[in-house]
């Protein structure tokens, strides 16, 4: 096929994306525009005959500076947002290029290989049971999905029940035990699954989001029947961890399905410094994280991991007579994950672990870790701000004056002032400002530039309001 539709397009493409590249580390870096301006610039009839390919591309890239936040920003700090590693990038052009369906080995031979070995990397460098599946799913969402519809058919299937064969209706009841600081996504995995929500055994945290063992063991010792357990790796908003070594030997002691909720938590055990934080995860049955937080892959792309294979496959495997499935060594990704068409995720994965290296990747969570720690100095310098978590990894909460109202117009104030981006949240009753820093490119001068811009709005509305 001749090169001709595709290479000015690409062409074109490219310098739009070097554009928006080249503006990124001196833009505002949240969103300037809304709705309305998106919407008056880019509604029309859809066109009878059709527009030319280079016009439609010139209109969305003249969008992207107002209507994008700079998400990839070295000064980005909302959500647990990565940036994209130049790399990862890349590669994940190629995956667009080639625009395969990851789905089966016999689409893709490459594609199959290179999540292989992408997932066995993986659990070298996370260091846990080398014979698990790995899934590339499309975030932490999904990977709570997969691993949790593995533990449902395992805990399930001890107490002799096919619920792939025979459904939830008549099955014994699952007991699921989570701690009161659980993701919201955990939730939804339950209702996806058809276990439900409102039956959920909610464990105390203490004052840093951390499952308390102690209730943990009060409500063990009082349920029966089938059990999955849900612990933490990094609380969402302090980056604490849940006693993992402790849980897995309840867990363990019980007969209970561990799945750990490790979305960006899991990374620090690829670090000398951090990966302590982590101690006993390997002792859990699943683990759910995502490569597009802390190594920086485009989205989306998360995993979902589960210590047994069989049972992982179990739970997710399709056959079709129409399918040429593997029979033997090869990688079919529809065992490991509930798409059947799906993009090829690990390549950019592969291609940044190669890149990165152990050192590599050590070195990224190190220095996000340090630059959060840096912010969280900076503004404890300030009176009237106040560091309300202790900062183990690369989450900070800050209050300001101890009052609700001003740390949400602290909030808003400097996503508005444009210097950096950051979100708010509420802990233990109280409004609070979320730092997360992901980013692979976020320098001391970064975070220096940003702490200073929140005190600087912070003193502004003193100001104004005479304190």
């Amino acid at each position: 096929m001749a090169l001709d539709p595709f290479e000015p397009l690409l062409d074109q493409a490219r310098a739009h994306a070097a554009e928006y590249l080249r503006r990124l580390p001196d833009r505002h870096v949240g969103a300037l525009a809304g709705r309305d301006e998106m919407l008056s610039a880019l509604r029309a009839p859809l066109p009878q005959q059709g527009e030319e390919g280079g016009a439609v591309l010139d209109l969305l890239a003249a969008q992207a500076e107002r209507g994008t936040s700079a998400c990839n920003s070295s000064r980005y700090f909302g959500f647990v947002i990565g940036g994209a590693y130049p790399v990862a990038l890349a590669a994940d052009w190629l995956v667009s290029t080639w625009d395969q369906n990851a789905g089966i080995y016999v689409i893709s031979p490459l594609v199959s290989v290179v999540e292989e070995i992408a997932a066995d990397w993986l659990l070298d460098l996370f260091d846990l049971p080398r014979e698990s599946g790995v899934g590339f799913v499309t975030g932490c969402q999904m990977a709570h999905f997969t691993c949790l519809a593995a533990a449902r058919h395992a805990v399930l299937h001890h107490a002799g029940w096919d619920v792939e064969a025979e459904g939830l209706c008549g099955a014994p009841r699952v007991n699921l035990v989570v701690s009161a600081e659980s993701h919201i996504t955990i939730d939804v995995a339950m209702r996806y699954l058809g276990l439900g929500t409102r039956s959920l055994h909610r464990i105390e945290a203490d004052a840093q989001g951390r499952m308390r063992i102690d209730r943990l063991r009060e409500r063990m010792a009082s349920l029966d029947g089938p059990t999955i357990i849900c612990a933490q790796a990094g609380n969402v908003n302090t980056g604490a961890f849940d006693p993992l070594r402790e849980i897995a030997a309840v867990a363990d002691e019980y007969g209970a399905w561990l799945h750990v909720d490790s979305a960006f938590g899991l990374w620090a055990r690829a670090s000398g410094r951090h990966g302590a934080l982590a101690d006993g995860i390997e002792l859990a049955d699943s683990w759910a994280t995502d490569a597009h937080k802390w190594l920086n892959v485009p989205y989306d792309c998360g995993i979902a991991i589960v210590r047994q294979r069989e049972v992982h496959r179990a739970a997710m495997t399709s056959t079709a007579a129409y399918l040429i499935q593997s029979q033997g060594v090869e990688r079919d990704a529809v065992d490991w994950v509930p798409d059947f068409s799906r993009r090829a995720r690990g390549v950019p994965v592969y291609a940044t672990l190669r890149t990165l290296g152990r050192d590599g990747v050590e070195g990224l969570v190190d220095r996000c870790c340090a630059r959060a720690r840096q912010m969280a100095d900076l503004l404890a310098c300030e009176d009237g701000i106040r560091i309300l978590n202790d900062v183990v990894l690369n989450q900070v909460l800050v209050r300001f004056d101890d009052d609700d109202d001003i740390t949400r117009q602290v909030i808003v104030g400097v996503q508005r002032e444009g210097t950096c981006w950051l979100g708010g949240t509420v802990w233990h009753g109280m409004a609070a400002m979320r730092i997360s820093v992901s980013n692979w490119a976020t320098s001391e001068d970064d975070a220096e530039a940003s702490a200073a811009a929140i005190v600087r709005v912070f003193r502004t509305l003193r100001g104004g309001r005479h304190v």
